[in-house]
């Protein structure tokens, strides 16, 4: 056997590989590949007493005890790498590796074997057992059935507080939070702050089937809350409830559950909290203990677990983080406004008396139908009763009414004819406030759906001839009495056109006789 432990001491007083190689008797390639190999399984000086030749070659080169059986050797270290990677398992794993014997003429182990020789190197020297868990693929989430407990400043009274764990079965990290409710806003922010304290994001998330996340969960059918499922979508995991009356499908997380509800809620219960800021701080130096906590049976604590065999796996964390949506249903009123939360949002006016769906965040509100958006407004905040009014969603004659003002009055005015202008001017001379000024405008200008721009200037033109002070009654009738003129005076020409015209008309020689003279 060789001199291992000798090799890594004499590396550690700073010899070198020469030197090391003269005095162990083995080549400076070997005493390179022993190095190299202990620096990669984290194996340093000062040794153990326990850490004998044996024992670091068992270490270093586990499948050197498997090849004195004739067997063929086993990759522990890519085996574990490759049953990180998804869809991959040891069935497929052991198949390959009975084809790479066969192709070396060695004699495979057989599959119980396999899987033991590898559970037993990963228990030894590995942080996670990547049997039953791939590392990144779950996030198990619950509420904890214990209590904790907030003291109202100046009441004295004792404010409940609910505790939501996340767990990851890979490492058996976990998270924390207190929450006042266990209603929807605070189970998505909950589920916000673990993908941040993770750093990342797991493929799947197992819920169990409370009713603020999962609507209906039958053999058939899984309804997910929208709100829940908009924001698995927007970190692109999948949400797959634990079926109902199973608990051993999402077990890690019940276990801790227990587990937490000792070193969190039970090692809290003499601190006194007047806040839920203060709660949370406390329940994260205590989580922070937790996870750090070495494990009972193996080398290693969830956070080593964690960074050293789970971490890479997760997806990155989108930017920026999830803003919690809510989805109301509202029926559009006949003002083509609807109501949501005593403020007024428009819509299309062909909607009116249509039921929409209402999606709220915390600055946006977005209006669909038919799963198709069809508005979208900026949500108002303080006073009840605010408008958000958008003029493409009016009906035309709204427009026109909403578009008055004193530039497009005299633009419109303008378009016509000076003595149009000259009314128009003399309407907001005359009236005492700008409104009034441009509501009788307003009605000025929807004779032009009657008239055309001829008929209103040369009516204008009449006006002012007529009186100095003219209105709209005045004009109105000028224009009935023009039009009504103007209908006679042509009804006039087409009789006399008609009467002025002759055909033409054969003489009594055409018929053989003669003309009288």
């Amino acid at each position: 056997m060789l001199y291992y432990r000798k090799v890594l001491e004499l590396h550690e007083e700073g010899v070198s590989l020469r030197g090391i190689a003269s005095s162990t008797g083995n080549s400076r390639q070997k005493v390179t590949e022993i190095i190299q190999r202990a620096k990669k399984k984290g194996l340093v000086c000062p040794l153990d007493d326990d850490m004998t030749d044996q024992w670091i070659e068992e270490f270093l080169y586990p499948e050197k005890a498997l090849e004195a059986l004739g067997r063929q050797p086993l990759n522990f270290e890519l085996i574990h790498e490759e049953l990180a990677k998804p869809n991959v398992t040891l069935s497929l794993l052991h198949h390959e590796y009975e084809a790479e014997c066969r192709l070396n003429h060695k004699i495979p182990y057989s599959y119980r074997s396999f899987v033991r020789h590898y559970s037993r190197y990963a228990e030894k020297y590995k942080a996670t057992l990547r049997i039953r868990r791939k590392p990144g693929e779950i996030m198990e989430v619950d509420w904890a059935g214990s209590t904790a407990s907030v003291i109202d400043r100046d009441t004295g009274e004792k404010i409940k507080a609910y505790l939501f764990i996340a767990t990851l079965p890979c490492s058996q990290l976990s998270y924390a939070e207190a929450t006042f409710s266990m209603n929807l806003r605070s189970w998505i922010t909950a589920h916000r702050h673990a993908y941040e304290y993770f750093g990342g994001v797991t493929q799947i998330v197992v819920p169990d089937n409370l009713k603020t996340g999962v609507t209906r969960h039958t053999a058939r059918e899984l309804v997910l809350n929208p709100v829940y499922k908009e924001m698995a979508d927007y970190y692109h995991t999948v949400v797959m409830p634990a079926r109902v009356r199973t608990p051993h499908d999402k077990a890690n997380v019940e276990g801790s559950v227990g587990i937490l509800s000792t070193w969190i809620l039970a090692a809290l219960r003499n601190t006194l909290c007047f806040s839920l800021d203060e709660l949370n701080q406390a329940v994260l130096e205590k989580l922070e203990e937790f996870n750090k906590r070495p494990f009972t049976r193996k080398k290693g604590s969830r956070s080593l677990a964690f960074e050293e065999e789970e971490k890479f796996a997760l997806s990155p964390l989108p930017y920026p983080p999830y803003k919690m949506s809510e989805w109301k249903t509202v029926r559009v009123r006949p003002d083509y406004h609807i109501s949501v939360e005593s403020m007024f949002y428009s819509v299309p006016y062909e909607y009116i008396n249509r039921q929409i769906e209402v999606k709220l965040s915390d600055d946006l509100v977005e209006i669909f139908f038919n799963h198709m958006r069809i508005a979208s407004h900026p949500r108002l905040y303080g006073k009840f009763g605010q408008l958000s009014t958008l003029r493409d969603h009016m009906p035309e004659h709204h427009r026109l009414y909403v578009d008055q003002t004193l530039e497009t009055a005299q633009d419109w005015a303008e378009g016509i004819g000076s003595a149009t202008v000259r009314l128009v001017r003399y309407i907001l001379a005359t009236y005492q406030t700008e409104k009034q000024a441009l509501q009788v405008i307003f009605s000025f200008k929807k004779l032009e759906r009657r008239y055309s721009k001829y008929e209103i200037e040369r009516a204008c033109k009449t006006a002012f001839s007529i009186t100095e002070r003219p209105t709209v009654k005045i004009l109105q009738t000028i224009l009935k009495n023009h039009k009504k003129s103007d209908a006679e005076q042509e009804r006039k020409r087409q009789n006399e056109s008609n009467n002025d015209s002759y055909g033409f008309t054969r003489g009594a020689s055409y018929y053989g006789g003669k003309d009288e003279q």
